[in-house]
């Protein structure tokens, strides 16, 4: 191998050390963003979002789709970093038909923030509510797909298979679906109903393995030892929500932190 191959070579591995680096450095600028609201970068600690974000592998030139970004905490994070290079996709709630009021203002207000497009980019909106709307964008056009604690909502409403094939539908091969979700101990019976809001790691996990999915790795990145999950108003006892009853302590509940989270990191087989 003559000299001018090798400098040639020497120089693509070193572009290729360097580049990771530098996308690390851009999270977590991003996410010391002195424009992210205050309220939301308290909740740092709890939800670790470099961590999380490196763990799944996410890249800045990536095309990637939040699910259900409800007010938007990741999407804070998610567009800023994505939007010179990638693409964030943004599968928000449906507001056809009879829906609670709940859901109109939380997006009405998510749309308002991410008209700022000079920090947020051109964000692709689409409802989102499978089975009857269930399309992410053009078959295999996806690197990455990312839920945050919503898979109680959708076991609750039958709907998690359905979202699980979305999910495969619009992913590359190799594609990563990372989801971290309130976890139910295994030792915990399941209420079918889910209000506490805690699920089963191996359930999820089970799901995604019969949908064409392949778990990569299992992260503690967002445990939380302390959480007990068995509050009476499940994981809304805690913070952020402390829906404590009359004339319980809720400084108990502070003190937890957020609930115990699995992390996971699927592969479209």
């Amino acid at each position: 191998m003559n000299k001018k191959i090798q400098s040639l070579l020497a120089m693509l591995a070193i572009s290729l050390m360097i580049a990771p680096a530098l996308a690390d450095e851009r999270l977590k600028e991003v996410i010391a963003d002195s424009d992210r609201p205050a309220d939301q970068v308290e909740r740092d600690p709890y939800r670790n979002p470099y961590e999380t974000l490196m763990f799944f592998g996410i890249e800045p030139d990536m095309t990637v789709v939040e699910l259900s970004p409800a007010g938007g905490w990741y999407t804070e994070i998610l567009a800023p970093y994505l939007k010179d290079e990638g693409q964030l996709i943004a599968a928000h709630w449906n507001l056809d038909g009879d829906v609670p009021d709940f859901y109109v203002r939380i997006r009405g207000e998510y749309e308002e923030r991410i008209a700022d497009t000079d920090r947020f980019g051109e964000i692709e909106l689409v409802s989102f509510d499978p089975p009857a709307l269930s399309e992410l964008g053009e078959p295999g056009s996806a690197d990455m797909v990312l839920t945050f604690r919503n898979v109680h909502s959708w076991k609750r409403a039958g709907t998690f298979r359905d979202v699980v094939r979305a999910a495969h539908e619009v992913l590359k091969p190799g594609g990563v679906f990372g989801v971290v979700s309130h976890r139910l101990p295994e030792d915990h019976e399941q209420d079918p109903e889910v209000r506490s809001g805690y699920v089963h790691q191996s359930w999820v996990v089970s799901v995604l393995e019969s949908e064409g999915f392949r778990l990569v790795e299992a992260s503690e990145i967002n445990a939380n030892p302390d959480d007990t999950a068995d509050h009476p108003n499940g994981v809304w006892n805690l913070p952020p929500s402390l829906r404590v009853e009359e004339g319980d302590d809720e400084d108990h509940y502070r003190a937890i932190g957020e609930s115990d989270r699995f992390t996971l990191k699927f592969v479209k087989r």
